[in-house]
């Protein structure tokens, strides 16, 4: 993903620098984690928000669809769109469904939010692909590898903190400190993300369509999409 022509950048063969790989690898995990703070939170939201029982698992399903949708729609506008601005609107949305999922008062908005709450978060799979194409051949393993690094540590670290804050400040509480955090963040990214434009040679439709054409006509991807659909499968379990 992702062919650049435009970064403003002195020499954009240069790797970026520590700080800015750093901030990639925190904006991911910290937008990542948010696909993941209701999962423990499932019987306190609930019974609040007068959820039947039996719909329940909602709460977390809808977030992982929007995710889905996210990256089947919104992700392929990284090879059309400059990635920053793309990025800054997707947390900014990020910033709305958290802050609603934070004062809903029934389960009809709560749900809402956690789909939206996914179909934003899907901004993580513009960010690893954008910090590739800012670092040349020689070191893009390492610098994607503590990338997906942060994202990692994202996922892991959202239970244990939304069940500490849910546990001192009640459920709310959870959604509402990572709003202002998405807010904080979308701020930072606006001001030290560097711009990239990608070639803008082929339509949306075209990009769409390019990913179903890569699954069949791709054997190596194919077994790897298998590979990590047991995996998550296996994790969300």
């Amino acid at each position: 993903m992702l062919q650049c022509t435009t970064i403003d950048r002195a020499d954009p063969r240069a790797a970026p620098s520590a700080g800015l790989v750093t901030l990639f690898a925190a904006a991911t995990g910290a937008i990542a984690a948010n696909l993941y703070y209701s999962q423990p939170l499932v019987g306190l939201i609930a019974p609040a928000l007068h959820l039947p029982k039996p719909a329940a698992s909602l709460l977390v399903t809808l977030t992982q669809l929007g995710y889905a949708t996210g990256l089947l729609f919104l992700v392929p506008l990284g090879d059309l769109l400059e990635n920053r601005t793309l990025i800054v609107r997707l947390v900014g949305a990020t910033v709305v469904a958290l802050a609603a999922a934070a004062v809903s008062s029934g389960w009809a908005m709560f749900l809402g939010a956690a789909l939206l709450i996914g179909i934003s978060s899907s901004a993580v799979q513009i960010l690893v692909p954008m910090a590739a194409s800012l670092t040349p051949d020689a070191v893009r393993g390492r610098v994607v590898g503590n990338v997906m690094g942060g994202l990692v540590f994202g996922i892991l670290l959202a239970r244990p903190f939304a069940s500490l804050i849910a546990y001192a400040a009640g459920w709310r509480a959870v959604f509402g400190l990572s709003a202002v955090g998405m807010a904080g963040l979308a701020l930072l990214l606006r001001a030290r993300l560097p711009r990239l434009t990608p070639k803008a040679d082929h339509s949306y439709v075209s990009l769409i369509a390019s990913l179903f054409v890569l699954y069949v006509t791709e054997p190596t991807l194919r077994r790897r999409a298998a590979y990590q659909c047991a995996a998550f499968g296996a994790f969300s379990l």
